[in-house]
């Protein structure tokens, strides 16, 4: 449980398979205390409402409006989350890496219970960070996705998956893109991607 000098916040939303240790999410919720990761009681085979059945958990104790930070699957959860009563209380969502259902479904058969790909507009502010050589998003997708979501959408360069295996460890300047997140969500509307133009250049690809 958190402690009461540092309520928590943030909530982190690994994709399958859970992020391993070395992998961005976990190194930031442990620099964080304001953040927990969402665990899941099964990794391995990610059920759609088991999954939205334990972040709504997450969201009703902590009693207060959070941000969401999630990777791949985890990305699909928040947005399948926006349906939910609750998803009034999450103040925005850093969504790094989104998988394609279908892509993941052909990756990993017979594992993934998440149904059809969610592509409604979110009702809260979102930004989308992505790979121009994802194997879980072609590009085109990915476009298409965030387009649907509303969301502003930044594209990192050849990164892949963002992930241990393509070279992200710790990944502080990931955490530019939170906080950008958080400033614009005060400054613009929702799909006025211009606060993040000068802002991007170089933010990406430092790994460590």
């Amino acid at each position: 449980m958190p402690s009461l000098d540092h309520p928590v916040d943030t909530l982190i939303l690994p994709g399958l398979n859970g992020s391993p240790e070395g992998h961005w999410q976990r190194h930031w919720a442990r620099d964080n205390p304001e953040s927990r990761v969402v665990e899941q009681y099964d990794w391995a085979c990610p059920d759609r409402g088991r999954w939205l059945e334990e972040l709504a958990r997450q969201v009703e104790m902590i009693g207060r409006d959070v941000w969401l930070v999630g990777h791949s699957l985890g990305c699909v959860l928040a947005a399948h989350f926006a349906e939910s009563p609750l998803a009034a209380r999450i103040r925005g969502a850093l969504l790094v890496a989104p998988c394609d259902l279908d892509a993941t479904e052909t990756l990993h058969p017979c594992i993934v219970r998440f149904g059809t790909m969610p592509l409604r507009r979110l009702p809260f502010p979102t930004l989308v960070v992505g790979s121009l050589n994802d194997p879980y998003m072609p590009l085109d997708r990915l476009r298409r996705t965030a387009r649907a979501w509303g969301s502003d959408l930044i594209d990192i360069g050849a990164a892949g998956h963002i992930n241990v295996a393509s070279g992200f460890g710790r990944w502080a300047a990931g955490h530019d893109f939170l906080e950008l997140l958080k400033e614009r969500s005060a400054l613009a509307p929702v799909g006025d991607s211009r606060l993040f133009t000068h802002a991007v250049a170089g933010a990406g690809l430092a790994l460590n």
